[in-house]
């Protein structure tokens, strides 16, 4: 290889595409540190996780935040592909065709040696479109199966109660499927087999090219990409059509997108103990005082015999503690002597409603005297 070949670079990604890039690496790389942990909470490493994020509020806040960023980015792509498309007239090049077909069995008989030549492929290789739309695809499958769990009061008022337990299965076993296939199929194409920077720098070098993306490099070399693929009149013609109605198809999108979000409120808050008041507990019983034998028995007139000794002959009837309002008025409802609430002595077991307000006196009599 030349000295030339072995410098020259050329551009792969603009400054945007790389910011996207970089978006959905740390969406979605706090999507699955704060999600596999909720699906199997009981796991040593799990209950670490969520202790290090704060807890679990925190952790479903990281959660949510990062799909949130999420679905915002997609919404940016479509509106930013349509103009690339529409207005700059940029070829689809991301799109499946026959030839990755038989880019791929070439790959694979180049592999397994069958033959000396590499697959001249194009922009993207049929790998990468692979990737590209396994992301889209997963996406559209998380953010349906995110929405049944975001909000499963409200879409269950109108679908089957079952919608609930299968986007729960579906939600994470997608989730699992993508953070294999990008510490597996990614991991290597980029990372191992050689470190690809162009998504980081926005350049590939000629090595690269060559062994990617050969026919894209063929015509580079043949000057055939370098005529321009419209004129500035004819992309600010488009650009006036497209750009009010990507305005109002983004608007649509993000009004959709907060509701998606605020409809319903699901998960239940961990709150902490809150101070209660103390329930109310029935005074006790005072104990009656043990009579004393007299020395002698003397006899008296039955007449002189008081029928009913009130208790505060002894000691200061209890203050009741309540006021005596409608539903209390009965004593006797809960403080008979075979009550099971706060039951009178066996003395007052022919007591009366009238003898009970007579002898103990309201607190809140006392209270204003």
């Amino acid at each position: 290889m030349s000295k030339q070949k072995e410098t020259r670079t050329f551009v792969r990604f603009e400054l945007i595409q790389r910011i996207e890039h970089l978006l959905l690496l740390l969406s979605f790389s706090l999507l699955a540190i704060s999600g596999l942990p909720q699906k199997w909470p009981e796991a040593s490493i799990s209950l670490w996780i969520i202790n290090l994020f704060g807890g679990i509020e925190s952790t479903r806040l990281i959660h949510h935040t990062s799909a949130i960023v999420l679905v915002l980015l997609s919404i940016f792509h479509m509106i930013y592909l349509g103009y690339k498309l529409f207005v700059e007239h940029r070829r689809p090049s991301m799109l499946p065709a026959m030839t990755d077909v038989t880019d791929f069995f070439q790959m694979i008989a180049f592999n397994l040696g069958f033959t000396k030549e590499r697959p001249q492929m194009g922009y993207f290789s049929f790998g990468e479109k692979i990737e590209y739309w396994a992301v889209v695809w997963g996406t559209v499958i998380m953010a349906i199966t995110g929405y049944v769990l975001w909000n499963p009061v409200v879409l269950t008022k109108y679908l089957p109660g079952e919608l609930v337990p299968a986007s729960k299965m579906a939600h994470g076993l997608e989730a699992i499927l993508a953070v294999v296939s990008i510490l597996t199929w990614h991991l290597y194409n980029v990372h191992l087999k050689y470190f690809n920077k162009s998504i980081f720098t926005g350049k590939i070098s000629y090595h690269e090219m060559e062994e990617e993306h050969g026919a894209v490099l063929q015509e580079i070399l043949n000057e055939e990409d370098q005529a321009p693929r419209s004129t500035p009149e004819g992309q600010w013609r488009r650009a006036r059509i497209y750009l009010p109605i990507a305005g109002v198809v983004a608007a649509i999108f993000l009004l959709f997108t907060y509701r998606f979000f605020t409809i319903e409120e699901t998960a239940i808050t961990t709150i902490p103990p809150q101070q209660y008041a103390e329930v109310y507990v029935p005074i006790a019983a005072q104990a009656l005082p043990t009579a004393t034998p007299a020395a002698e028995t003397t006899a008296i007139a039955e007449s002189e015999i008081p029928q009913q000794r009130p208790l505060a002959s002894v000691e200061p009837p209890a203050i009741v503690s309540h006021p005596l309002d409608e539903i209390r008025q009965d004593c006797l409802a809960c403080h008979h002597v075979y009550s099971m609430v706060a039951p009178a002595p066996i003395e007052h077991a022919e007591r009366t409603n009238d003898d009970c307000q007579t002898c103990h006196a309201v607190a809140e009599e006392v209270a204003k005297q």
